[in-house]
């Protein structure tokens, strides 16, 4: 009896752990991200400091006080970048800031592509539903996938959909598949949706899933 409630007790502490930890590594990646951009600005004032306050300076040097300085300044400046962005004057300035990149060749493709990536995530889809589930890596295995473009394949007319596939618990990697629109399971889910769907490993899913095209072809040919 000890033996088989040390096990039970271990198993619960694992599963009640285990969201936790899941949660901290997402929310550490992406505070860590945010950290990291203010991290520099923060060093460069702690330096001008140093001069007419070293005392001051030298209490605010520490890896712990840098970090949560240099999160709130990025968040303080991701802020004012929303505020600004709805602006008039703002609107203009980031336009003028996206033609002076696009004359960067490298730099205007990656800027360029990942601002449309964002832009048509935050948009609903026209003809085709966002969130899907496609066939990957092989048959008979679903993932969860987004939409981003659907495109014309040349000889065949079939229409064909870009479709990113975000991995778990870390969506911002993946991978980019082009799959047939006739071969996409659609799905009425929301982006938050499928995102707690990914960040959770499953565990934050609803009890039903939509069968496929094929599986459903299947059932009606053979009822039994």
């Amino acid at each position: 009896m000890p033996r088989l409630r040390l096990k039970r007790y271990l198993f619960t502490g694992l599963l009640t752990f285990i969201p936790l930890w899941v949660t901290w590594v997402v929310f550490k990646f992406v505070l860590g991200m945010l950290a990291g951009i203010g991290a520099p600005l923060v060093s460069a004032l702690l330096g001008s400091l140093s001069p007419s306050s070293p005392k001051a300076a030298a209490a605010l040097n520490s890896a712990l006080i840098t970090s949560v300085l240099a999160l709130l300044l990025t968040l303080v400046v991701l802020y004012l970048l929303g505020w600004l962005a709805n602006r008039m004057i703002g609107k203009r300035l980031f336009d003028a800031f996206d033609a002076l990149l696009a004359r960067i060749p490298l730099v205007q493709t990656i800027y360029g592509g990942t601002k449309k990536l964002m832009a048509v995530l935050q948009q609903k889809p026209s003809g085709v539903q966002r969130v899907v589930l496609i066939d990957f890596p092989r048959r008979g295995m679903k993932v969860v996938g987004f939409v981003t473009r659907v495109m014309i394949e040349d000889g065949t007319g079939r229409e064909m959909a870009a479709v990113y596939i975000p991995t778990t618990p870390n969506p911002t990697g993946g991978y980019l598949e082009v799959v047939p629109v006739d071969e996409l399971t659609p799905t009425d889910w929301t982006m938050d949706q499928a995102m707690a769907f990914i960040i959770s490993g499953g565990a934050v899913a609803p009890d039903t899933l939509p069968a496929s095209p094929a599986t459903l072809r299947d059932a009606q040919q053979d009822p039994a």
